[in-house]
């Protein structure tokens, strides 16, 4: 005897339907007995961990790395090039105080023997010493602007800033050298090494202190007017084209 047949629409109960079979009547056809059959989540996106949506923590991490990152390199050249700009105006502070002692007039001095005097008490060599000073600022002020502008034609914002501080240190160097190559300042002793009635040179003074600013101020100006008249232009935006008009 034969065993009876066995339908073809009924499975064994031990056949899994995730094996390349079709699914059953009574279950869905993106469901089967394993949750993930090809081994990945439906959604890989959430299942990593790294969302894409933009306000996640990590996208703000990554937003505040990248606005607090490193310069550029052409900020950094920016800055160097200010850098040496305002070195080589302070040193050339030197030759602003050798040339306001030499310019620079003297101030004579007299001693009766018991205090000393103005020989010309109504002169005005101390107040033209500070007009010496401060007419060779302004000179050495536009100079400095115009050399920097020749050789650094597309400069910035920075190497108005490098001329500023460098002139204020040339100047203040210029100062002190003038004061401490003239005539000393120990006014009493040098009168006692002149004798009695005999003349002689007063100390070299600064006494406006606003000169100081004189080669800083003459530099940013003409370095302003400069770059207003003879600066790289911007390329202007392209107009729109004009609307054809329509064809009957």
């Amino acid at each position: 005897m034969t065993a009876p047949l066995t339908p073809h629409d009924q499975h064994s109960p031990h056949d899994e339907p995730g094996e390349g079979r079709p699914p059953s009547h009574g279950q869905p056809s993106g469901e089967s007995g394993a949750p993930y059959p090809s081994g990945y989540p439906e959604h890989p996106g959430h299942a990593s961990g790294h969302p894409e949506h933009p306000g996640h923590p990590g996208h703000a991490e990554l937003s505040e790395h990248s606005e607090h990152s490193e310069p550029g390199p052409e900020l950094r050249a920016e800055l160097v090039r200010a850098s040496l700009v305002a070195i080589a105006v302070a040193v050339s502070g030197v030759l602003l105080g050798l040339l306001w002692l030499w310019l620079a007039p003297k101030v004579p001095l007299v001693s009766d023997g018991s205090a000393v005097y103005l020989k010309n008490s109504e002169g005005e060599d101390a107040v033209g010493a500070d007009g010496v000073f401060t007419l060779l600022g302004l000179a050495f002020g536009a100079v400095s602007a115009i050399v920097v502008f020749l050789l650094f034609r597309h400069g910035g914002i920075a190497l108005v800033v490098g001329l500023a501080i460098g002139g204020v240190l040339a100047s203040v160097i210029a100062w002190r050298l003038g004061v401490w190559l003239g005539p000393t300042s120990d006014v009493v002793a040098h009168a006692k090494a002149a004798g009695k009635g005999v003349t002689f040179d007063g100390p070299l003074k600064l006494g406006a202190k606003g000169a100081l600013l004189a080669w800083s101020v003459a530099a940013m100006v003409i370095h302003l007017v400069l770059t207003g008249l003879f600066g790289p232009r911007d390329p202007e935006p392209a107009l729109p084209p004009a609307p054809q008009p329509e064809a009957r």
